[in-house]
C-alpha cells in the first residue's frame, strides 16, 4: 500500500481546518441572526405593556422599591440573627427556676427566678397600678408592635425642647426584651438586638402576657423584683390593697428604682409620684378631681432599716445554678434552696468601701465605677460588688466587664518563670532597654535601674523584666530566634494563666506580659487564689449545697476535688515576692497591721484602669476602678483607690478570726532569720579579735549589705501618707532607698509599653 506524501497530507489538513472555520463562522452568523430576530419579535410583543409619562415613573419607582426592599430585608435578616440566637424554643421555661438563697450561716438573703414574683395573676393586678404604669412608661402599649415610632418622636421633641422631665423612647416590650435577654450595656449592638427581640416577643406573646412579665421582672429597688414584692417591701401590704398615691409611687420606680426609692429619697419619690399622677390625667385614665386626694395625702413607706442587698452576688449565683441545672447536676428539680458562702459582714464592708471611696474621691480621680470580688482561697465567693449602683445598672462589672489588668497580670509571668526553673526570687535581672521586633517598652519615667534581684523588680513593677523573662523562657525551650523565643515564652504564660483560672481568652501580643490583654475581676481573683491556697486551682463558686423542694441534698461542692497547678516551692516564692510588693513596693496602702498581705497593683496605659489584687492566708480580693466608657481617670494608680478599698474591706474581715499562714512565707522568713543570725554570730566572734575601729568598719559594711526586714521598713515608712493620686516612693528592702534606687526610677506600675510604640499591640 502506497502512503500519501507529506505535501498531500498537509493539504488535506489545511482544507479540513478551513472547512471547520467556515462552519464556525456560519454558525455564529446564523445564531446571531436568529437571536436578533427573536429579540425583535419579543420587543414587538412587549410593546403592548409599554407605558409612558406618570405611569412609567410609577413603574420605575415600584421596581426600585422592590429592589431596595429586598436588599433591606436581607440586611435586616442578617442583623436579626444575633438577637434571635439569644432565644430558644423553651426560652420562657428556661426561666422557671425558683431559687431561695441562704448565706453561709443559713439565713435567707434573697430569691431569684420567675416564681419569686409570679404569685399574682394578671387579672388580679389592680387597675390603678396598670394605668399608672402605662401612663408613664408606654401610653400606646396596646397600639404599637413592639417599637413605637410616634412615642419615640414625641420623646425626642420633648427632650430637645428642654422643658419638663426627660422622656424615654423605649417601649415596655423593649424594656422587657432587655431584662430577659440583654444587659444594660450602652451600645448600638444592644439597641439593635433589643429592637428585633421586641418584634419577636410581640409575635410570641399577647400584650397582657408581656405586661405581666414586665410587672413581675422589673427591678424596683431595695433588692425587690416586681410590683408584688415592691408593694410589700415599701408599704407592707398586698399589691391589690394599694391606694392611688401608692400606685403612682410604685410606677415611678420603673424609671430609676434607686433614685426614686422612697426609703432612699422620699422627697424625690413623692415628686416623681406627682408626675405620674399628672401623666394619668393626660392619658385620660383618671380625672383631675380624682388625683386631688392623692396629691394632698402622698404615699408614705414603712420604716425599714437599710438592708444588705447582695444583688450582684445573687445574680451571678443564680446564673451558676442555671448552668448547673442545664448540665444536669440538679436532676429535674426546679424549686431549689441554695446555701452560699456569702458573708454579709464582708459584703457590707465591700459595699460601704466602694460607696465611700467614690463619694469622697470619685470626682478627684474622675472615676465612676468599681468592681470587687472577695474569695476564700478555695474559690468560695464571700462578697461581690458589680458596680456603683445596682438600681442604676445591673451590668456586673466584676464578672462581665473585660478590662486590661496592667501590671496585675505580671504575677502569671513570674510564676511561669519560677516554674521553668530558670529563676528564683534572688536571681539577678537587669532592668535595661529591650525590644521585641520593633516594639520597645519602657518603664514609667523612661529610665532604668540596672542590676537587681527578681523580687525587687516585682516590688517596683519594672516593665522591661517580664518582657525579658518571657524571651528567656522561650530560649529555655531550645528556641534561639529572639522573636520566636518571646512568642513561645508568652504561650507558656498564657497556658499557665488559663490553668490558674483565667477564663477570658487571652490575646497573644508582645505587650501581653505587662498586661495589655483583657480579663475580668473574677479572673484575677481566681488566679491569685492559687497563690493563697498553696498552688491549687480555685474555681469561684457560690453554691456550697443545693437542696430540692423536699429538703434533699442534691449537690455538694465539697465533693469536687481541686487540681494542683503550681508546686509548693513556686507558690512559696511567689508569696514571698508579692508580699514585698505590699510591704516595700507599690501597694503599701493595702497593709493590715499584724497580718501578712501579698498582692499586686496594676495601672493601665492612659490611667483607664486601676487594680489591686491581694490576698492573705484567709481571703483573696480583687478590686478594680475605672469608667464604663473607657475614659481615662485623673492619674489614678492601683496603689491608690484600689489598694485603699482592699484595706477597708479586709481589715475588719480579719478581726476576731484565726489568722491562717500564707503558704511557704513563714518558712522562708524563718530561713532568712537563720542566715541573718549566723551572720551576726560570725561578726560577734570576729569582734574580739579586731580593733575597735576595724570592728566598726566591718559592722558598717555588714549593715550596708544586710537585707532590711519588712517590718523595719514598714515601721520607718508609715503607709497612706502620700497625696492621693501621687506615686509613692518605693522602698528597696535591700539597701537604704537613697542608695539602692537608681535615679529616675518611679514605683508607679503603669504599663508604659505604649509610650515607645504608640499603643499596645503587635510590632
Amino acid at each position: 500500500m502506497r502512503l500519501p506524501s507529506l505535501k498531500s497530507l498537509t493539504t488535506r489538513i489545511s482544507r479540513a481546518a478551513l472547512a471547520f472555520d467556515a462552519w464556525v463562522n456560519a454558525s455564529l452568523y446564523e445564531g446571531g441572526h436568529s437571536t436578533t430576530e427573536a429579540y425583535e419579535r419579543f420587543q414587538a410583543r412587549m410593546q403592548v405593556f409599554s407605558v409612558r409619562g406618570w405611569k412609567r415613573f410609577a413603574l420605575d419607582l415600584t421596581s426600585e422599591g422592590v429592589t431596595l426592599g429586598t436588599a433591606g430585608a436581607m440586611v435586616l435578616l442578617f442583623l436579626a440573627q444575633p438577637a434571635f440566637n439569644l432565644t430558644s424554643d423553651n426560652w420562657l421555661k428556661a426561666q422557671d427556676l425558683a431559687v431561695t438563697f441562704l448565706d453561709r450561716y443559713g439565713t435567707e438573703v434573697g430569691r431569684r427566678g420567675i416564681k419569686h414574683d409570679d404569685s399574682l395573676k394578671f387579672d388580679d393586678f389592680p387597675e390603678l397600678m396598670i394605668k399608672a404604669l402605662l401612663s408613664t412608661e408606654d401610653r400606646r402599649f396596646y397600639e404599637h408592635w413592639g417599637i413605637d415610632p410616634i412615642g419615640t418622636a414625641r420623646a425626642l421633641v420633648s427632650n430637645s425642647s428642654g422643658k419638663g422631665n426627660m422622656q424615654g423612647g423605649s417601649t415596655i416590650t423593649q424594656q422587657l426584651a432587655k431584662n430577659l435577654f440583654l444587659t444594660n450595656e450602652r451600645s448600638l449592638e444592644r439597641k439593635v438586638n433589643e429592637a428585633f427581640l421586641s418584634f419577636w416577643l410581640e409575635t410570641h406573646l399577647t400584650k397582657n402576657q408581656i405586661l405581666k412579665l414586665y410587672l413581675d421582672r422589673a427591678y424596683m429597688g431595695g433588692g425587690t423584683f416586681g410590683a408584688v414584692a415592691a408593694a410589700d417591701y415599701y408599704f407592707g401590704k398586698r399589691l391589690q390593697d394599694i391606694t392611688l398615691a401608692e400606685a403612682a409611687m410604685l410606677a415611678g420606680l420603673f424609671k430609676a428604682p434607686t433614685k426614686y426609692s422612697p426609703n432612699v429619697n422620699l422627697p424625690a419619690a413623692r415628686g416623681r409620684a406627682v408626675d405620674v399622677l399628672h401623666n394619668m390625667v393626660e392619658a385620660g385614665f383618671v380625672t383631675e378631681g380624682q388625683i386631688q386626694t392623692a396629691l394632698r395625702n402622698p404615699a408614705t413607706p414603712v420604716t425599714r432599716t437599710k438592708d444588705i442587698t447582695a444583688d450582684y452576688y445573687l445574680d451571678w449565683a443564680f446564673g451558676e445554678v442555671k448552668r448547673m441545672a442545664d448540665a444536669g447536676k440538679l436532676r429535674s428539680d426546679r424549686v431549689l434552696t441554695v446555701k452560699t458562702p456569702l458573708d454579709l459582714s464582708i459584703q457590707r464592708s465591700a459595699d460601704q468601701a466602694v460607696e465611700n471611696m467614690l463619694r469622697r474621691l470619685g470626682d478627684q480621680y474622675d472615676v465612676d465605677e468599681a468592681g470587687v470580688v472577695i474569695l476564700d482561697p478555695d474559690g468560695a465567693l464571700r462578697a461581690m460588688v458589680g458596680g456603683a449602683d445596682y438600681g442604676e445598672s445591673q451590668f456586673n462589672r466584676a464578672t462581665d466587664a473585660l478590662r486590661q489588668p496592667g501590671s496585675s497580670f505580671k504575677p502569671y509571668v513570674y510564676a511561669a518563670a519560677l516554674a521553668s526553673g530558670l529563676y528564683k526570687p534572688d536571681t539577678a535581672v537587669v532592668d535595661s532597654p529591650v525590644c521585641v521586633g520593633n516594639w520597645c517598652p519602657q518603664n514609667y519615667g523612661r529610665s532604668y535601674s540596672g542590676r537587681q534581684p527578681l523580687w525587687l523588680a516585682v516590688a517596683k513593677s519594672v516593665n522591661t523584666i517580664p518582657i525579658k523573662i518571657t524571651t528567656a523562657i522561650g530560649k529555655g525551650l531550645g528556641i534561639t530566634h529572639e522573636w520566636n523565643a518571646a512568642k513561645a515564652g508568652r504561650a507558656k504564660v498564657i497556658q499557665l494563666a488559663k490553668a490558674m483560672g483565667v477564663t477570658t481568652p487571652l490575646t497573644d501580643t508582645p505587650s501581653l506580659p505587662i498586661g495589655a490583654t483583657e480579663v475580668t475581676v473574677m479572673d484575677q481573683a481566681a488566679g491569685f487564689a492559687v497563690f493563697a491556697n498553696g498552688g491549687k486551682v480555685a474555681k469561684p463558686y457560690a453554691a456550697t449545697e443545693v437542696r430540692n423542694s423536699s429538703g434533699e441534698v442534691i449537690y455538694r461542692h465539697a465533693d469536687e476535688k481541686p487540681v494542683q497547678v503550681l508546686s509548693s516551692q513556686v507558690t512559696a516564692d511567689m508569696n514571698y515576692m508579692l508580699n514585698k510588693v505590699v510591704e516595700e513596693g507599690t501597694a503599701r496602702k493595702a497593709q493590715i497591721e499584724g497580718v501578712k498581705v501579698a498582692g499586686k497593683t496594676g495601672t493601665t496605659n492612659g490611667y483607664r484602669d486601676a487594680w489591686f489584687v491581694g490576698y492573705t492566708g484567709n481571703y483573696v480580693g480583687a478590686v478594680w476602678y475605672g469608667n464604663d466608657d473607657h475614659s481615662p481617670t485623673n492619674k489614678m494608680t492601683g496603689g491608690s483607690l484600689p489598694a485603699m478599698t482592699w484595706h477597708e474591706i479586709m481589715a475588719p474581715a480579719h478581726q476576731g478570726i484565726e489568722l491562717k499562714p500564707m503558704p511557704g512565707l513563714n518558712e522562708r522568713n524563718r530561713g532568712a532569720q537563720v542566715v541573718q543570725a549566723q551572720a551576726d554570730n560570725a561578726a560577734a566572734s570576729t569582734a574580739g579579735k579586731l580593733s575597735r575601729r576595724s570592728f566598726e568598719v566591718l559592722s558598717s559594711l555588714n549593715g550596708l549589705f544586710r537585707t532590711v526586714e519588712p517590718s523595719r521598713s514598714a515601721a520607718k515608712n508609715e503607709p497612706g501618707k502620700t497625696e492621693p493620686g501621687k506615686p509613692e516612693p518605693a522602698r528597696s528592702g535591700a539597701l537604704a532607698p537613697d542608695r539602692m534606687r537608681a535615679p529616675g526610677i518611679a514605683p508607679v506600675d503603669v504599663a508604659e509599653g505604649a509610650r515607645a510604640s504608640g499603643g499596645f499591640g503587635t510590632p
